[in-house]
């Protein structure tokens, strides 16, 4: 497989980060991101079907239907959940928050969670004036961080699964997912209590008058939930033509006035159906190349698989990153008689490491995961005064890179 294969996956990841930057109102249209996604996969769709490489299209064909169902059912399914109400926006009720989004978030997924809990999340901010950091803090533990526990959590552990890593082997991410959480949570804390502190009286008395008790609508929904749960232990497809029947019967029978509050629409996972599309079929030659070179590329210790993960998922895409770290440590793990072929073929630490730095620096930047435009752009809508791209990376940097310092010391 020769390298000049690999330069249509780059320049696609690159387009997907830099685009949004440069090109905004280009990349509002998800046509335009359709056409991109086609003119990218083009050249290697030839040289695939040129070069005796329609197993390996298959294959991936197969890896992005699977993962598009269940991240689209998800997405539906959550959208139908409406939660209503308004309690006292204080530190401690925000924090209760966060922690039933970080748990909700393996169950349903990171961006369910996240589509789920951040209007209700606003609303009880909303009498507020300093709340900028509050969504911050949402993405880093809800959109993100969170969702490490199970393969329905995100999308890069889903994508293990479907290359066979054991549905609850995820769950040895336990400890750091523990510590993380508990990490930002207490950091959080402060930063909330001190802007809480520095509310003006009026803002308060405000907050503490219009206390609506906490409604939940479409609790339907959460029958159909356990209909997708439960169909990621089927086999393919028969585990597909159960999700989107979930799907399908969440749009007939939810409310439609459930649909509106949310502002459900489904123009996010369009767009996430359009740039995969391109990225399953770009990324074959790079994994290809990984699989038989991996081992001269000179990573060893599961510390380099989980910062070389986690540099590349804070700015390209976490799902992808995770293939193509997985690929390059069955590579290695193949040229080596040394190392213990314990789970995919690859110790257990490279796999954790590689876990951990996709799912947990994926909230690193906005273009990290894709729950973190959608939180970003919920809050703007809502009237909360967002930092920019780089201002967004200066909160993650100084406080999410020194907690990730301190994982590879405890775990790698």
């Amino acid at each position: 497989m020769t390298l000049y294969a690999v330069i249509p996956f780059v320049a696609w990841l690159l387009t997907i980060a830099l685009a949004p930057l440069f090109f905004e109102h280009f990349w509002e249209k998800n046509s335009n991101k359709a056409m991109l996604s086609f003119l990218f996969a083009l050249p290697v769709l030839g040289y695939l079907l040129t070069h005796n490489m329609k197993h390996e299209l298959w294959l991936s064909a197969e890896e992005y239907f699977s993962f598009i169902v269940l991240l689209a059912s998800l997405f539906i399914v959550s959208g139908g959940i409406l939660v209503e109400g308004d309690i006292e926006a204080t530190p401690r009720n925000n924090i209760i928050l966060f922690i039933i989004g970080a748990v909700l978030a393996n169950f349903i997924g990171t961006t369910g969670a996240s589509m789920v809990l951040i209007r209700p999340l606003l609303k009880i901010n909303s009498q507020r004036t300093r709340i900028t950091h509050i969504p911050i803090f949402f993405i880093f533990i809800v959109s993100n961080i969170g969702g490490c526990l199970t393969p329905l959590g995100d999308p890069p552990v889903f994508l293990g699964y479907l290359k066979g890593v054991p549905f609850f082997w995820t769950m040895s991410l336990l400890p750091m997912w523990l510590f993380n959480i508990t990490a930002i949570l207490t950091i959080f804390y402060f930063f909330d209590r001190w802007n809480y502190s520095q509310e003006p009286n009026a803002a308060i008395s405000r907050d503490a008058s219009e206390i609506q008790p906490i409604k939940v609508s479409g609790k339907r929904n959460t029958w159909f939930l356990l209909g997708i749960i439960s169909a990621v232990f089927l086999p393919s497809p028969v585990r597909e033509i159960v999700m989107i029947a979930m799907s399908v019967m969440s749009l007939k029978v939810t409310p439609t006035r459930c649909r509106e509050k949310n502002s459900f629409s489904f123009e996010p996972i369009n767009e996430v159906a359009i740039l995969f599309a391109g990225i399953f079929v770009t990324m074959i030659p790079a994994l290809v190349i990984l699989a038989e070179r991996g081992s001269e590329l000179g990573l060893t210790d599961p510390w380099h698989f989980f910062w070389v993960t986690g540099a590349l998922s804070s700015f390209l895409d976490n799902a992808p990153t995770y293939l193509t770290d997985l690929t390059l440590a069955q590579g290695l793990a193949a040229h080596s008689s040394s190392l213990p072929r314990e789970v995919v073929g690859i110790p257990s630490v490279y796999l954790r490491a590689i876990s951990a730095g996709a799912v947990f620096m994926g909230a690193n930047t906005y273009i990290g995961n894709g729950p973190n435009f959608m939180v970003k752009t919920i809050a703007e809508t809502n009237g909360v005064r967002m930092p920019s791209f780089f201002g967004y990376f200066a909160y993650s940097c100084a406080i999410l890179i020194p907690i990730f310092l301190i994982d590879t010391w405890l775990f790698f």
